[in-house]
């Protein structure tokens, strides 16, 4: 009988030229193991079951088309405007945590064993909650169309802490975009909500039987098929890198913040997709000696949140990394393995060597980021190999850490120009630099002949002015929507000198006293 800790190989002894199919149809019939064909996902306290092409839906679109829940609002289509809100809630440490996403770039198979809530489900016996109750009593709404986001946004940011500041209310509707109001009849609303009739979810949608049936249920694998999709969502390790063998060209979906804009604009759709969600141990978010450890399916918000103290610059670039509704389902995993060259942490990642750890049917083994991308969204991974955590070595004390963003829109844009500089000074001596920057080549570039250069010389704004010269020897940016190649070099320049200006002012200011 095969053995549960070793498929792989028990497969294999059944008989070579087995499929996966066959093989764990095989051992399904004699181990007993269940497997299922559909979705179990709770929307508004009500229990659905999804198979078939409903479970390649986006959401957004399910709601609309196939619930009737015509208050979430499909407009932009790629997670930009936030019309589409709504309110997911998945099982953390045995409770149900709620956090708002934008539902038109997830899909239903992304979601077993969740809970969704649109603003329909945010009715208190059938009248307006406190939320709605602020935004008419402040006239926040005109045409409308953005409204039902805003209601569930601002929703999810009393649900977690409340909003005690006006800073509070635009940091927790970011990710809202509205073309009426000019914003301040909202945020006069949100600042108004009264928090003593605020009704949180857990009182709304009492949980124990959800955490009953998800407990029953988030065990068991999940393979769904039409003729267009096959998805999978293995509960082991294992089983992901079997089924990745079986289908090199599987994509895995974590955030889906990149895969659901390609479905949902340009009509890339993979033929086989999986999820690592009932895989366990990849949420590992920890400290380990010198060393930060990312799980695979660590979202955004979780890391930024961790890192508020131990690498506060990381925590400030991940809150210009994109709203909160893409936070909270995007992943670091994802945004490297996406392999953009304005990805926004892979510049950070690449000054402090972080390696990626991959794991494959061979075996474990970790990759310096920097040896990772040999061409554009060209990978160094195999076929079987799966991304399951990033290992970044942490700023030593007497480090400094910067890392900038430059876009036409300071959130939810792409960059046109990301730096990272890591720098370690000695009695007026840049003892040790590393440079690198996005948005100016084909992958994200690390810069050796700058680093050399400044490795041991003054800190001195000649020293960064000839440095800044030195750039253009390195990086061969293009010119496209975002800025011409003149621009992204001048830019370039501009950063590094920027970075020494911002260093020298406290300097110069304690030398002075």
């Amino acid at each position: 009988m095969p053995h549960k800790g070793n498929r792989r190989v028990s497969y294999q002894m059944l008989d070579p030229s087995l499929s996966y199919e066959l093989t764990r149809a095989y051992w399904t019939m004699i181990a007993g193991q269940e497997m299922r064909d559909y979705l179990l996902i709770y929307i508004n306290g009500r229990e659905k079951r999804l198979s078939g092409a409903d479970g390649f839906f986006p959401l957004a679109s399910y709601l609309r088309y196939q619930v009737g829940a015509t208050g979430t609002k499909i407009v932009c289509d790629e997670g930009d405007c936030g019309a589409c809100s709504v309110i997911l809630g998945n099982l953390q440490n045995g409770e149900m945590v709620y956090r708002p996403v934008n539902s038109c770039i997830q899909l239903m198979c992304q979601l077993d064993c969740t809970h969704v809530v649109t603003v329909e489900g945010l009715k208190l016996d059938g009248q307006l909650n406190s939320v709605q109750d602020a935004m008419v009593s402040f006239h926040g709404t005109q045409c409308g169309y953005c409204t039902p986001g805003f209601i569930t946004s601002m929703y999810a940011l009393f649900e977690k802490k409340g909003a005690s500041s006006e800073q509070d209310c635009k940091d927790g509707l970011t990710g809202n975009l509205c073309r009426c109001t000019g914003y301040e009849p909202i945020i006069k609303a949100a600042l108004a909500v009264d928090q003593n009739k605020f009704v949180k979810l857990n009182r709304l949608y009492p949980e124990r039987n959800m955490l009953d049936v998800f407990a029953r249920h988030s065990g068991i694998p999940i393979r769904m098929e039409t003729d267009e999709h096959r998805f999978f969502r293995p509960t082991s390790l294992r089983e992901a890198i079997d089924i990745k063998m079986d289908h090199p060209d599987t994509v895995i979906v974590a955030g889906g913040t990149d895969v659901c804009v390609n479905w949902n604009q340009r009509g890339i759709q993979p033929h086989n997709l999986m999820t690592l969600s009932g895989v366990p141990d990849l949420n590992e978010l920890t400290i380990a000696g010198n060393s930060l450890i990312v799980g695979a399916q660590t979202t955004l918000t979780h890391l930024e949140e961790f890192c508020r103290d131990s690498i506060p610059e990381l925590t400030r670039l991940l809150w210009l990394f994109g709203s909160p509704q893409i936070r909270n389902v995007g992943t670091l995993a994802g945004n490297i393995a996406n392999g953009s060259p304005v990805a926004d942490t892979v510049p950070f990642l690449a000054v402090m060597e972080a390696e990626v750890e991959l794991t494959g049917h061979s075996g474990v083994r970790r990759v310096n980021i920097n040896q990772l991308y040999s061409g554009y969204k060209q990978l160094a991974i195999s076929s079987d190999e799966i991304i399951t955590r990033i290992f970044i070595p942490l700023p030593q004390p007497d480090e400094i850490i910067k890392l900038y963003k430059v876009s036409k829109r300071r959130h939810l844009d792409i960059a046109t120009v990301s730096a990272a500089y890591r720098l370690q000074l000695k009695e007026g001596v840049i003892a040790a630099a590393r440079v690198s920057y996005g948005g100016v080549a084909p992958v994200v570039l690390r810069l050796p002949k700058v680093e050399s250069f400044l490795t041991g010389a003054s800190f001195s704004r000649a020293t960064f002015v000839e440095a800044a010269d030195l750039l253009g020897e390195e990086i061969t940016p293009i010119s496209d929507v975002r800025g011409t190649r003149e621009f992204r070099l001048r830019l370039a320049s501009n950063l590094l000198l920027k970075f020494y200006s911002e260093l020298a002012k406290p300097r110069e200011a304690a030398c002075q006293q």
